[in-house]
This record gives structure tokens, sequence and C-alpha cells, in this order.
């Protein structure tokens, strides 16, 4: 079976480099986006969705839904790094690298935390996984799928895993077991405009 681990589509915020809310709505060129990758899996054998319930998130998830047909659930360890009293903030006013390695958000996740809960994540993703009978879809957030691919998955030695490898709705293909990412941060359902670089967080 395949796993298709789905980043969020765009919002005003990521477009802006800020980091974001829990609430952050998808933009206008993020709901066309999400569109555009439900329209890519609306054939696929998707047995189920899976996705992080902050808003951008979970509307990508539905418009996947939309397309596919296939049940959408709730996973809370799917969502992105908290980001604590940094969030509503601009990268360029914040005076510091908040993804730095020993940074940790004042009242946020340290890199530690976060990489443990993406850990628990992907164990919960292959829960469902083998409990679905089909492919499994899972819609998360970007640095959700950066700390997959250098933490969690191997990856072919020909994949570029800089920031923009994974793009606002780029496709991650996870086969197995054993488990390994064999397509990584694919967007060819975007064209023209969907194109546009988003911050990660």
């Amino acid at each position: 079976m395949a796993i298709f681990v789905v980043r969020h589509g765009e919002t005003d915020l990521n477009a802006g480099r800020v980091i974001q809310w829990p609430d952050t709505p998808l933009s206008a060129r993020g709901t066309r986006q999400a569109k555009a990758v439900g329209e890519r899996f609306s054939a696929a054998p998707i047995g189920k969705i899976i996705a992080s319930d902050y808003a951008r998130a979970y509307s990508t998830a539905e418009a996947i839904q939309a397309a596919n047909g296939a049940p959408l659930e709730v996973v809370t360890t799917l969502r992105e790094r908290h980001y604590g009293d940094l969030r509503g903030k601009a990268y360029n006013a914040l005076g510091i690298d908040p993804h730095a390695p020993d940074y940790a958000p004042p009242n946020g996740e340290s890199w530690t935390v976060f990489h443990e809960r993406v850990e628990k994540a992907w164990a919960e993703v292959l829960t469902h996984a083998a409990a679905t009978a089909g492919d499994l879809c899972v819609v998360t957030h970007g640095l959700v799928l950066r700390s997959l691919v250098d933490r969690v998955l191997p990856t072919p030695d020909d994949v570029d895993l800089s920031v923009k490898a994974f793009r606002n709705t780029s496709v991650t293909m996870v086969e197995g077991p054993p488990w390994r990412a064999t397509l990584v941060g694919c967007h060819t359902h975007l064209t023209g405009d969907l194109l546009a670089d988003g911050a990660l967080a």
C-alpha cells in the first residue's frame, strides 16, 4: 500500500512569512491549490484521509475528500510545531532564527519535544494505515514533513531536501512496509501562480 503525505495549501501568513496561528485559513490561492491536489487524488484508491486539525490542513483535507469521497478523520499529533509566543510575528521582525537547532520558542515546543511528537504521529499514521483498505492520505504541515524525511523515513539518494522540497500541497509518497519515501515533495498538480513558495511554519 501507499501513504501519501500532503502539505496544506498556502495561507496569507505563509505568503507574508509570518508564524501562524492554528486557525489561519487558506488564502484564495491556497484554496485553489487544495482543489488541485484534490483533483490529483480524485481517482486514487484512497481508503481514508487523516489530517491535522489546524484550519489550513483540515481545509486542504476537505478538498481532497470532496474530490475523492474517502472518510476524513482528525489526528492532532499531525499539528505544526508550536511556536508559542512567536505566533503572529513576522520572521524578519524576530531578530533570531526560530528554526535554529538550539532555539526553543517561549511557551512553545523545543525541537526535541516536536520531533518526539512527530515520531508519535508517524506511529499513529501506521496504525491508521494498517486498518485502512486502500491507500492512506495524510494532510499535515511543512515542518512535520521535514522531521519525517530527516529523521524517520529513508529517502532516495537523489532527492533534494531543501526547504523548497515541500511547496504548499506538495505530495510525498511513502511505500511499504518496510516504509520508505519513494517520491518527495511532488507538485506536478500545480501550475502557473499556484507554484508560489510559502514559509514552512
